[in-house]
């Protein structure tokens, strides 16, 4: 059967999605660490829905652990598909075995192919200016420096709520003038933390993403959001072009939610966009 048409019911009306690249309602998945997933795997989710994928983020350093050609080919499935790889936030590892580890990471990352290197501190204690310079290494590499930013001491992991608790959280206004430092050194974007916000935070600490949004604006922040109630809860409160990192699992959630055609009680046909 032929139809003229980009896609089957297209007299649906829907919210308008800009095309790729695009520089809101960015959806970044994450890509194996709590699930295996290889090239076939990965083919399978961006052949139905890569049009709404815009970077597959690694975690936990899990692109170690593979044969090279299968890192490989899971990069270059990402990018016949305009997708970007990023390294999430391994190098706070690689952050421990000095600085000529560091320049080499940084090169091979390159070489294999990664599009972008998140910087972020959830275990470990950076200086600014030693961010900064991080940050600067990687963009001279020609990759995209992600710094990841957040209020709560020791995340990242599995590490327990009575952990984090005890371990505290920073100041708000601290932590968006850093964020105002990487926007002027040019950073690609800035990712927030959930642990301390929407996370291991009970009641969610909501005022937190507002003072970001406020103080920042909404374009270059995306928010980690691996938990459907707070993908929704983004959505429902900053619009359905907030920029969010999901499990890859969740995409085709997100995007019903984002599109309009799909919720909950609370967003069922109550996201709205105008062309």
């Amino acid at each position: 059967m032929e139809k003229n048409a980009s896609k089957f019911y297209d007299f649906i009306r829907t919210n308008p999605r800009s095309a790729k690249p695009r520089h809101t309602g960015l959806t970044e998945i994450r890509g194996p660490y709590y699930s295996v997933m290889g090239k076939r795997y990965l083919q399978d989710v961006l052949e139905t829905m890569g049009p709404y994928v815009d970077s597959l983020k690694f975690a936990g350093g899990a692109f170690m652990l593979m044969p090279p050609k299968a890192l490989e080919e899971i990069i270059a499935e990402a990018h016949a598909h305009d997708v970007m790889v990023s390294t999430g936030g391994f190098i706070e590892y690689v952050l421990h075995q000095g600085k000529e580890a560091v320049k080499k990471y940084i090169a091979e990352c390159k070489s294999v192919g990664f599009d972008i290197i998140e910087i972020s501190s959830g275990f470990i204690t950076i200086p600014t200016d030693d961010w900064l310079r991080l940050v600067e290494m990687v963009q001279e590499a020609g990759l995209k420096a992600k710094p990841e930013i957040g209020i709560q001491f020791g995340a990242g992991g599995d590490t327990s709520a009575a952990e984090l608790k005890a371990a505290g959280t920073r100041d708000t206004g601290f932590v968006i003038k850093q964020a105002k430092r990487f926007l002027e050194a040019g950073v690609y974007l800035i990712m927030i933390e959930s642990e301390g916000i929407t996370e291991n935070a009970n009641p969610w600490r909501t005022d937190v993403p507002a003072q970001f949004i406020d103080e920042l604006g909404a374009e270059k922040l995306m928010f980690e959001a691996a938990d459907p109630p707070v993908f929704e809860w983004y959505v429902k409160n900053y619009g359905y072009n907030a920029n969010l990192f999901v499990d890859h699992s969740q995409v085709v959630q997100l995007e019903c939610l984002r599109q309009g055609i799909w919720g909950t009680q609370s967003t069922w046909g109550r996201i709205q966009g105008i062309e």
